[in-house]
């Protein structure tokens, strides 16, 4: 019944795999599974944001330079008691009035602030490219680990397969002499729990397969991870290019190519420039203005004067007592002035400098610029230690490396050492010297030694692969 049950398994799975995988893939390389994630990694796409930002912050502080020009204009309603022009009476008046100006100023210093601000914004500029690289890496660092996960799955279900069809055939053969009366029928049995073991194993790594392919297609952001597969390749082993040069000698390489201590020395010059931004408020600024501007009322305005029949009496000549007359007179308004003529004849302008002497401002000047002072400090033993973490990155990257490659070369003996062991127990066994559990046994640590020797090459691979980045070898074309 057990074997039933796997014999089932095994078929399903197989039918499985060849629906998912038997059609028709489009194939991805290295290359391409690494310029796709970073083309629509969505991580990636937010620091390109945050790049084209801070270019546009740096054509800001650009733009600060440049004189500031602005058009002003103002209407306003008045509503007082006023006398009447015409009665003298006391009336409540509305007054209507518009106020037109052009104005420009521009600094002509301000202690070095904007020359600062600018150099601190291309800096930035400078970081957030740093930044985006550094995701372009790390991205393509999962992605090679992820690749070559599935180039060592397919390999272990390949292995894996071949050994299920050769414990299939030792059952069979060990079926034919149980028949014959050879070979006691427990021995059988022994040969049918192999091929379940086996049959297990190649299930597991089938499955394996499959989740390696997804996480890959995942990072790659496929949706339609069904038809996703790699084109088959073949890394061949030798001795690394990489463990022909010192550990230091990487390290030194990886301190002048890496982007992680680009970006930090490029945080402590942003840092500096912050200290000399504070230390401008200790500096007078001096700014220039030009203004110019027109006002029109809309105001009843007096047009002329027209005299009155009647006389009034303004006074006496000295000595004669005689009365003095003057005749009446009444003024004329009109409506207002044209808001053309108004326009053109209340043109007023007015320049000069402006000078602004930062006398005393509660010590905030002072304390900013302590506070900046310190920032850097902590800037300055952040770059210190990621250099020391940098360093000890490279070392144990080194050291594993070499480690990966002995074990690589370990497990090449030690399989030769079970594939002779194998083929000497299979010698004993067909003559009857040891049971079919001894042979058995050594089939399974011969099994056990082809997927260390797997295992332990994509490992060196990959750890050669890290190498190869801290030396500044380009994990991808820009």
């Amino acid at each position: 019944m057990k074997r039933l049950l796997l014999t089932i398994a095994t078929i399903f799975i197989s039918s499985n795999s060849m629906s998912v995988y038997g059609q028709e893939n489009t194939l991805w390389s290295l290359e391409k599974c690494i310029d796709y994630a970073i083309q629509n990694n969505i991580r990636i796409k937010q620091y390109e944001l945050d790049e084209q930002s801070a270019e546009i912050n740096k054509d800001i502080v650009i733009g600060s330079f440049m004189p500031s020009v602005n058009l002003t204009g103002n209407h306003s309603w008045t509503i007082a008691d006023q006398p009447n022009q015409v009665t003298s009476n006391i009336e409540s008046q509305t007054i209507q009035s518009t106020t037109l100006g052009l104005g420009m100023n521009v600094d002509l210093y301000n202690g070095s602030k904007k020359q600062n601000t600018l150099v601190k914004a291309r800096l930035s500029h400078l970081a957030s490219q740093y930044q985006l690289q550094k995701m372009k890496e790390d991205i393509a660092l999962n992605v090679i680990n992820s690749y070559l996960q599935i180039l060592f799955n397919k390999e272990l279900v390949k292995t894996n397969k071949q050994q299920l069809e050769y414990d299939k055939s030792q059952e069979e053969r060990t079926q034919e002499l149980v028949n014959a009366g050879v070979v006691p029928r427990g021995d059988l049995l022994e040969a049918q729990a192999t091929v379940a073991v086996a049959t297990q194993r190649l299930i597991i790594s089938q499955n394996e397969l499959v989740m390696a392919r997804l996480n890959l297609a995942q990072l790659l952001q496929i949706t339609s991870y069904e038809s996703f597969d790699v084109v088959d390749k073949d890394y061949e082993i030798g001795e690394s290019k990489m463990l022909a040069h010192t550990a230091q000698d990487i390290s030194d390489r990886a301190a002048e190519s890496l982007t992680d201590l680009k970006t930090a020395d490029v945080n402590v010059h942003i840092a500096e420039q912050d200290v000399k931004i504070a230390k401008s408020a200790y500096s007078p600024s001096l700014q220039a203005f030009y203004n110019l501007g027109t006002n029109i009322n809309y105001q009843d305005r007096l047009i002329g004067m027209e005299l009155l029949p009647s006389t009034s009496e303004i006074g006496y000549v000295e000595g004669s007592n005689q009365r003095v007359l003057r005749n009446n007179s009444m003024a004329i308004y009109g409506g207002p002035n044209s808001f053309f003529n108004q326009f053109s004849d209340n043109f007023n302008s007015n320049f000069g400098v402006s000078l602004r002497v930062p006398i005393f401002n509660g010590f905030s000047t002072k304390n900013n610029v302590k506070l900046k002072k310190l920032m850097l400090k902590q800037i300055e033993n952040e770059r210190e230690v990621k250099a020391l973490n940098l360093e000890q990155l490279v070392f144990k990257a080194y050291t594993d490396t070499e480690s990966a490659l002995k074990k690589y070369e370990a497990s090449n003996i030690s399989l030769d050492a079970r594939k002779l062991s194998l083929q000497y127990a299979k010698e004993r066994y067909s003559v009857g010297m040891i049971s079919i559990f001894d042979l058995n046994q050594n089939q399974n640590l011969y099994v056990s030694a082809q997927s260390d020797l797997l295992r332990s090459k994509y490992e060196y691979i990959f750890k050669t692969k890290i190498l190869e980045y801290y030396f500044g070898i380009p994990l991808f074309k820009n």
